[in-house]
C-alpha cells in the first residue's frame, strides 16, 4: 500500500482542474483495501474512490482519504453457446478493455468504445452510448466494503441501474456493515470500492445499430451489415469528431444529461422551436437532447474564466487553462460550476427544463 501526502490531483482527473489531495491511497487489490482499514490514523477516516477522474469535478482541495483504484487484469471467465463472460480488473482502462475484447473475439462491447475512464467507474455511471449501455452487457461485479474489508458480489438487480445511475452514485445513512441482501436498500457511495466487473456479451453477435450517425456512416461505406470491428471503428471516428481529446482538452465529456419529458411538453417545446431534437423512448416518455438545448440558448464558444462551452458541441464544457501547469493556469472547479449554473439557468427560463449534471460535482 502506497500512501502520499498533498498529492496534485490535476494528472488524475480529465477536466485538469487544480484541486490537490490531502491525502491518496494507491489501491492494486484488496489486499491494499485491508492494510488501510487496519491503520489506526486512517482506516476511520471518510474515504473518496477515484478511478480514471473522468466524470468528477473538483470544486476544491479532497479532504476525505482518496482511493486511487489502480487494479488491473483482463480474461475470460466462461464461454458458453450464449454469451462470453469477461472480466475487467476496476483500474483498467475502459477503452483499452473494449479493444482488448474485439481482438479476443469477443464482440458486443464495440458502441461504448473511446468512453474515458476505468472499467470500474463504468457501471458508477451506467456508461451508454449508440444504443447500448453497460447495464445491457452486465453480469456481476465484486467490491469491497470500506468498514469491514468483506468482499461481496452485486448482480444487476443490485447495482439499481438507471440512466446514468446505479447504487454507487448514492449515499446511505445506514452505519451497520454490509451483510447479504442488504445491498439492495443501502446505497454505496464511498463506502464500497468496487474490484472486478464482469460482462456478458451475447452470442451470437447482433449489431446494434439506428443512431442517425451509425446511418451516415453506412450510408457513406454501403454497408447494410456492418461487423463489430465496423462499428467499433465508425463510434471512434464519430467521438474524436464531437469530442475534444481530455490530454488536449480538459474536459468529461457530456457534462448534463439528456432531459426526459412527457409528449405534452415535448409538443410545447415543438410549437416554440420546431428544430428541437428529440427521441421516443419505449416508456412513451421523450428524451430531449440537451446539447441542443444549450446551443439554443447561445452558449457555444462561451466562458466564464477558464471555463468554456466547446465550440464543435454544447454539452460539453472544457478547460480554456491548458492541461499541464507548466503550460498554462488551468481552471477551477468554481469557474466550471459557475458556468454549469448559468446555462441551467439559460435553459430554464427558455424551456422550463432544469439541466441535471453528469459528473460528480466534488
Amino acid at each position: 500500500m502506497l500512501v502520499e501526502k498533498n498529492v496534485a490531483l490535476r494528472a488524475f482527473n480529465t477536466f485538469h482542474i487544480v484541486a490537490k489531495a490531502h491525502t491518496l491511497v494507491h489501491i492494486s487489490g484488496e489486499a491494499d483495501v485491508r492494510e488501510l482499514l487496519a491503520e489506526p490514523e486512517l482506516g476511520t477516516l471518510p474515504k473518496f474512490i477515484l478511478g480514471g477522474g473522468s466524470n468528477i469535478v473538483l470544486t476544491g482541495d479532497v479532504k476525505p482519504v482518496v482511493l486511487k483504484v489502480e487494479i488491473t487484469g483482463r480474461r475470460l471467465v466462461q464461454e458458453t453457446s450464449k454469451a462470453f463472460i469477461v472480466e475487467a480488473g476496476a483500474g483498467e482502462n475502459w477503452h483499452d478493455f473494449v479493444t482488448w475484447t474485439l481482438a479476443q473475439g469477443y464482440p458486443g462491447l464495440e458502441n461504448l468504445a473511446l468512453i474515458p475512464g476505468t472499467a470500474g467507474a463504468a457501471p458508477v455511471q451506467n456508461i451508454g452510448a449508440y444504443g447500448v449501455e453497460l447495464q445491457d452487457r452486465f453480469e456481476s461485479v465484486d467490491a469491497i466494503d470500506l468498514q469491514t474489508g468483506q468482499v461481496f458480489t452485486l448482480n444487476a438487480a443490485q447495482c439499481a441501474f438507471g440512466y446514468r445511475d446505479s447504487v454507487f452514485k448514492h449515499s446511505s445513512v445506514a452505519t451497520s456493515s454490509l451483510g447479504a441482501g442488504d445491498h439492495q436498500a443501502l446505497g454505496l457511495k464511498d463506502r464500497a470500492l468496487i474490484l472486478r466487473v464482469r460482462l456478458r456479451l451475447p452470442r451470437p453477435w447482433k449489431p446494434v445499430l439506428g443512431y442517425a450517425d451509425l446511418d451516415k456512416k453506412m450510408a457513406i461505406h454501403v454497408c447494410a451489415v456492418p461487423s463489430a470491428q465496423q462499428l467499433y471503428d465508425w463510434v471512434c471516428e464519430i467521438r474524436r469528431a464531437k469530442l475534444p481529446d481530455p490530454q488536449v482538452m480538459g474536459n468529461v465529456g457530456s457534462f448534463f444529461k439528456n432531459p426526459t419529458v412527457t409528449p405534452e411538453q415535448c409538443a410545447d417545446i415543438i410549437a416554440r422551436d420546431p428544430k428541437v431534437t428529440y427521441y421516443h423512448l419505449t416508456d412513451g416518455t421523450i428524451k430531449l437532447a440537451a446539447g441542443w438545448l444549450i446551443d439554443s440558448c447561445g452558449w457555444r464558444g462561451k466562458s466564464v474564466g477558464n471555463a468554456g462551452v466547446y465550440e464543435k458541441q454544447a454539452l460539453v464544457l472544457v478547460n480554456l487553462g491548458g492541461n499541464d501547469a507548466a503550460c498554462g493556469t488551468g481552471t477551477t472547479g468554481g469557474e466550471v460550476m459557475t458556468l454549469a449554473r448559468a446555462i441551467q439557468t439559460s435553459v430554464y427560463e427558455r424551456f422550463g427544463i432544469r439541466l441535471e449534471p453528469e459528473p460528480v460535482i466534488v
